[in-house]
C-alpha cells in the first residue's frame, strides 16, 4: 500500500492507495495546532476503521506548499509507517521539464497535477486547481510544464470580501436561483460564484489562444480541487474532473523514483 500526503494551504489530504487505486482519503486542516499526536490518532483511526494494517504501507510520498508543517508529516511517516517519505521537489526526476524561470518556485502541487494529468490524458493540457488559490497550469504535448496563472480562490475571495467590508456578511457558497440578487447574501453569492465561472471561461479562452500558437490542437481542460465538481457542472469548458490529481501525481513521482 502507498500513502500520499498533499499538504495544502487550507487542508492536508491523505490518500491511501492499494494496487495503484485510491481507496481512502482523510482531510485534516493544515494548521500548526494539529500536532503529530493529533494527526497520528486520526490516521490510525482511518486505518482501524477500514481494517487496514499500517504494516502493509511500503511507501509514503509528500507534496507540501506549507514548509512549516512538512516536518510533522515526515516524522509521522517514520513513526507510524516506518517509512522515510519521498518529498516532491524539482530535485527529483519528474519526467517533465519545467519552464519556469525559477523551477524551484513552482508549487509542488502544480508539479503533481501536471505529471498526473499528462500521464492520464497526454497533452496539451490546461489544468485548473480550484483550491485556496485558483491556479492554471499549461502542459505541452510533450509533457513539459510551460507556466500558468495564479488567481485568488473562490473561498479566499469570499473571505476577503467579508473581512475587508463593514457590512457584507460571511456567507455559505451556494449558487443563488437568479443571477440578479434581491438581497445581500444572494448578491454576494452570485458575484463570487458566477464571477468565478465566467472568469475561468475567459481565462481558458485566452490560454487556448496562446497554446494554439505552438500546438496543433486545442488543449484538453482538466479541473481538480475542492470546487472543481461544482464549477464543471455549470460550465461547458471543463472536459474532465479529477479530484485526486495531486495525490495521483505524488504516487506517480514516487513510483518513478523507485523504479
Amino acid at each position: 500500500m502507498f500513502v500520499a500526503v498533499d499538504i495544502g494551504n487550507t487542508d492536508t489530504v491523505i490518500g491511501v492507495y492499494s494496487e495503484n487505486l485510491l481507496k481512502y482519503e482523510l482531510r485534516i486542516p493544515s494548521t500548526s495546532q494539529n500536532t503529530e499526536k493529533i494527526i497520528g490518532e486520526q490516521v490510525l483511526n482511518l486505518f482501524t476503521k477500514n481494517d487496514i494494517d499500517v504494516k502493509n504501507v511500503d511507501g509514503v510520498g509528500i507534496s507540501s506548499v506549507v514548509p512549516e508543517i512538512t516536518g510533522t508529516y515526515t516524522s509521522l511517516s517514520k513513526k507510524y509507517f516506518h517509512q522515510e517519505p519521498l518529498i516532491v521537489s524539482t530535485n527529483l526526476d519528474l519526467g517533465i521539464k519545467i519552464h519556469y524561470d525559477n523551477p524551484k518556485s513552482l508549487g509542488t502541487d502544480r508539479i503533481c497535477t501536471a505529471v498526473a494529468g499528462y500521464a492520464k490524458y497526454g497533452g496539451p493540457l490546461i489544468i485548473i486547481d480550484f483550491g485556496t488559490a485558483t491556479t492554471y497550469g499549461v502542459v505541452a504535448s510533450n509533457g513539459d510544464f510551460l507556466g500558468g496563472i495564479i488567481a485568488a480562490g473562490i473561498a479566499t475571495s469570499a473571505a476577503a470580501l467579508h473581512r475587508r467590508t463593514a457590512q457584507l456578511p460571511d456567507i455559505d457558497l451556494h449558487l443563488p436561483e437568479n443571477v440578479i440578487g434581491l438581497d445581500t447574501v444572494s448578491s454576494v453569492q452570485a458575484g463570487i460564484l458566477w464571477g468565478a465561472i465566467d472568469a475561468m471561461t475567459g481565462m481558458v479562452e485566452r490560454l487556448q489562444s496562446d497554446i494554439q500558437k505552438f500546438e496543433s490542437k486545442k488543449a484538453a481542460v482538466i479541473a481538480t480541487g475542492g470546487f472543481s465538481k461544482f464549477i464543471a457542472e455549470h460550465s461547458q469548458v471543463i472536459q474532465h474532473v479529477e479530484t485526486s490529481l495531486v495525490l495521483d501525481g505524488i504516487r506517480l513521482i514516487y513510483d518513478r523514483a523507485h523504479r
